[in-house]
């Protein structure tokens, strides 16, 4: 900003100093005062079709559109003024001259703006009789996700802007016009976009809503909880949103620097696998030839003496979807022997950009945590780790599925440790198993492909006495005497940034909600 000319404005009595440029609407937004909108969105290019951001301008003769119109040094802005509001009054009364009232079964109650800002500013009453007729018009299913309630729809056309100016795909467009314009989908096609849950996101009543979670629960009910996408390398950010222990949905959450204010449908499918049954719930360590139920204490000391005793190679196939803090704990826990370390990704040919928004994009690298991998010393040579198996004294699988490995890929080894969220068949013949918590469960980071550290946080309970890896791998490294036992995930991370390069300097603080930079670069 410092580069920038700069101009200062009042808005309701508060001073504040923007770039030259930037809209009245945008300038409230620093000062603390949302001005009503509903066609306005900061993600997309303005409209100025709604008039409800209609504000006063000291000098100026008519009402201005506080989207489209820049801030400009010395400018008196009146928000609350009696003629502002009446204008917003006005706009308001027209909106509902036909919406239904369909709050108690609408999917956005609790989140729609319409709700907020009639609450806000709207007359107390209705001018229209109690006998008159609502248009009705009936529910079009626009195909993928996507279903279209007409009745509710304000035309304020963020849908119709973010295919045509983001997507770069006008599969619907309005059609119509006056009062009988609508939302319309062209014959033949259907609204099946790699990235058209946005639109439901950015529909500010309930328009456009997701079939997927269509009545699954209500927005007072769900608790967000910010996160990181696990679908792909990207790392866009996100808010899961749990109802008790069920995830209902992912969200796209904002990070100018990820992902804006988007994300694919690819990951906001991601949540179902968090909601998987048949998980590990308990440790066991295997006795008489049978894996049986113990205690962590028990399940941990036979970790550390197997370990102890290896004196030979080590191998380890872990998950690019486990945290980077895990990793290194892993690395420390088998430091001193002879280590060999790899991962697996799976790689789908062909990215799928969001071509309005710079760098942005489902990536053919279906991992989040594949650049932390890297960065920590894990290899791509998978099959190279598992031929290594056969003679090491220790195998240990750390959340890789073991799906397409041959079933005696792991009988090379005198001992294999496995930990994991489901135990496949092929683990079964494991010495020790260790159950740990998924991204919904627990609090750690993960690297995207431009080299961004970020974090997620647990939204829910991990099932039965299933602990974050990071916590038992700690334990696990102080039984081994290789380090300190960490308390948070947090400390994890810091006594990791000591040893690592890469993470040198930083710690949770700094990577805050929107991530820091590791010191190292490079997309995948």
């Amino acid at each position: 900003m410092a580069d920038q000319e700069l101009v200062t404005l009042t808005i309701e009595d508060v001073e504040v100093t923007v770039p030259k440029g930037t809209s009245i609407i945008d300038a409230a937004e620093k000062a603390g005062i949302t001005i009503p909108r509903y066609c306005y969105h900061p993600g997309l290019p303005v409209a100025g079709v709604c008039r409800m951001c209609l504000v006063e301008i000291e000098g100026a003769p008519n009402l201005q559109v506080s989207c489209a119109t820049p801030a400009a040094d010395g400018q008196k802005v009146l928000v609350y003024s009696e003629k502002a509001k009446k204008a917003r009054q006005g706009v308001l009364e027209f909106l509902l001259i036909n919406h239904p009232l369909d709050c108690p079964i609408c999917d956005q109650a609790g989140e729609c703006e319409l709700q907020d800002f009639v609450f806000e500013e709207a007359r107390a009453d209705s001018r229209y009789s109690p006998t008159y007729a609502k248009r009705f018009d009936p529910v079009e299913d626009f195909g993928g996700d996507i279903i279209y309630v007409q009745n509710r729809c304000i035309m304020c056309t963020r849908c119709v802007r973010f295919m045509a100016n983001l997507a770069d795909d006008r599969q619907i467009s309005v059609q119509e016009r006056g009062d009988r314009a609508f939302i319309g989908v062209h014959p033949g096609v259907e609204v099946n976009h790699p990235w058209a849950g946005n639109i439901v996101d950015l529909c500010p009543v309930g328009s456009l809503l997701s079939k997927d979670f269509l009545h699954k629960a209500r927005a007072w009910e769900l608790d967000p909880t910010p996160s990181v996408c696990p679908g792909c390398s990207q790392g866009c950010n996100v808010e899961i949103d749990t109802l008790g222990e069920t995830v209902a949905r992912l969200r796209p959450r904002f990070n100018p620097e990820v992902n804006g204010h988007f994300m694919c449908d690819y990951g906001r499918s991601q949540y179902k696998a968090m909601n998987s049954d048949g998980r590990l719930e308990i440790p066991m360590v295997k006795e008489g030839g049978e894996l049986k139920p113990q205690t962590w204490e028990a399940a941990l000391d036979k970790v550390a003496t197997i370990l102890k005793g290896s004196g030979g190679k080590v191998v380890a196939l872990v998950s690019p979807r486990t945290s980077t803090e895990a990793l290194s704990l892993l690395k420390e826990a088998c430091g001193g022997s002879d280590f060999t370390g790899a991962f697996r990704v799976e790689k789908v040919p062909g990215e799928v950009p969001l071509p309005g928004f710079d760098n942005l994009a489902l990536r053919e690298e279906r991992a989040p945590n594949a650049t932390g991998a890297r960065i920590l010393g894990f290899t791509e040579d998978f099959d190279g780790a598992v031929t290594a198996i056969n003679g090491a004294s220790v195998a240990i699988v750390l959340g890789d599925s073991l799906e397409g490995l041959e079933s005696g890929a792991l009988q090379g080894a005198a001992n294999v440790i496995f930990i994991g969220e489901f135990l496949p068949d092929m683990a079964e013949s494991a010495a020790v198993v260790l159950p740990c918590a998924s991204l919904a469960e627990e609090e750690g980071c993960y690297v995207n492909r431009d080299g961004r550290v970020q974090r997620y946080q647990p939204a829910k309970s991990p099932p039965g006495s299933a602990r974050p890896a990071w916590h038992f791998l700690s334990e696990l490294v102080a039984l081994l005497e290789r380090g300190e036992k960490s308390n948070s995930a947090a400390d994890a991370f810091k006594a990791m940034a000591q040893s690592e390069p890469a993470f040198s300097g930083l710690d949770y603080e700094k990577i805050g909600k929107s991530g820091a930079m590791a010191q190292t670069g490079g997309t995948e």
